[in-house]
């Protein structure tokens, strides 16, 4: 989505942003560290709530609400009240949601001033809307974006690790669930709560580091050409993030691989042993493994595609697919045969393309502000502020 964008020709710089990152934090600033600009957005003040699926085709749903609440129907209109404390049963019944006595398309479950949600096995803030989807019930967290950043900052990093990684990940947080928001296909939610989205535990997941990181970069985003970036991350790339285009598929001009900081990250390095009849139940159709060479890597080595040998056949298989047969940690890997061993050796965790979390970590510990941080890994973007209208 198109933003409508104010250059800083109008004087805007917030009070914690200096004007030139060339200024700001490690004086021994290495020259290819690139620069962030501030901008100024905004978007509509609707913008700011999102809709979290937290539980997705459950035959039923335990809510509650922390205090006294209220149940409503899809159309707001009060039911009765919820016992704070107290759990409610919600369950499938066709296409519509039976709760106790009562049956509706859809029920809302409201906690009063100052309290929580509960939905499943955990605490939220904001509400909860549990309605009918394919055979299942979805259930909805509606939920203001700083309080959901909360958690998922303390979901996707250690909520220990220095104060600037936090930001970091703050701001590439808002970036990424506000660009799959404004992109959205789904009529019934903005965004999922698992891995496949950002990790969004709840309450659960909350600290006061990440509370600080949230309100210290409160409404910041990255963007591009007047746009809300796609501001992936993953654990670390093992020494070098990827051009986009070579791990998936079209370029992004703010997604170009760099130098990474992630060395001493427990991810680094790693292995992993197989037997040889370990590898052919995971790899089937090839019986005993014979060879393991890659037809097509990435510039930095990662695995695009490989050709699998064994005395009962061959097949190529993408990177990606034998990281998920074999559960490693990236496709930066190589495969050699010892005997009835077959040992992998690979680096770095994840997909390898934006910000980095243990090179961010990395950079914060060596005195790094997260605008710096930001504007290595996500190269050409700047730094903008949303505000309601």
């Amino acid at each position: 989505m198109m933003v409508s964008e104010q250059r800083s020709t109008l004087g805007f710089i917030p009070r914690f942003a200096c004007q030139g990152i060339a200024h700001c934090g490690n004086p021994s600033r290495p020259p290819w560290l690139a620069l962030l600009v501030w901008v100024l957005i905004c978007l509509p003040a609707s913008a700011l709530e999102l809709r979290v699926a937290v539980r997705e085709g459950a035959s039923q749903v335990t809510v509650g609400t922390s205090n006294n609440g209220v149940l409503r129907d899809l159309n707001g209109q009060t039911l009765g009240q919820v016992t704070g404390g107290q759990s409610l049963v919600m369950a499938a019944q066709g296409a519509q949601v039976k709760a106790g006595d009562q049956q509706r398309g859809a029920f809302w479950v409201e906690p009063g001033a100052g309290g929580y949600v509960f939905i499943g096995d955990r605490w939220y803030r904001g509400r909860v809307l549990i309605t009918p989807s394919g055979n299942g019930l979805t259930a909805i967290n509606y939920v203001d974006l700083e309080h959901y950043l909360y958690s998922v900052v303390g979901g996707e990093m250690p909520t220990s690790w220095p104060i600037e990684a936090l930001k970091a990940q703050a701001v590439a947080a808002r970036s990424y669930v506000l660009y799959h928001r404004n992109r959205g296909r789904n009529p019934q939610f903005d965004v999922g709560s698992t891995t496949a989205w950002q990790v969004y535990n709840g309450l659960q997941d909350e600290a006061q580091s990440t509370q600080t990181a949230v309100e210290g970069t409160r409404s910041q985003v990255l963007t591009y050409n007047g746009q809300i970036i796609e501001a992936v991350f993953h654990s670390s790339s093992g020494g070098h993030t990827e051009n986009v285009e070579d791990v998936w598929s079209q370029p992004v001009p703010y997604l170009r691989g760099v130098r990474d900081f992630d060395a001493g990250a427990p991810v680094y390095q790693w292995s992993e042993t197989l037997s040889i009849d370990e590898f052919s139940r995971r790899v089937p159709g090839v019986g005993a493994l014979r060879s393991a060479q890659p037809r097509r890597t990435t510039p930095q080595g990662r695995v695009v595609e490989l050709l699998i040998e064994g005395d009962a056949g061959s097949r190529v298989l993408s990177g990606t697919d034998l990281r998920r047969a074999l559960n490693l940690r990236s496709t930066l890997f190589s495969i050699a045969i010892n005997g009835s061993t077959v040992q992998i050796l690979g680096r770095g965790y994840g997909h390898g393309i934006g910000l980095s979390q243990w090179g961010a970590r990395n950079m914060a510990a060596q005195g790094y502000t997260y605008q710096q941080i930001l504007g290595h890994y996500y190269q050409g973007a700047q730094l903008a502020q949303v505000q309601a209208q």
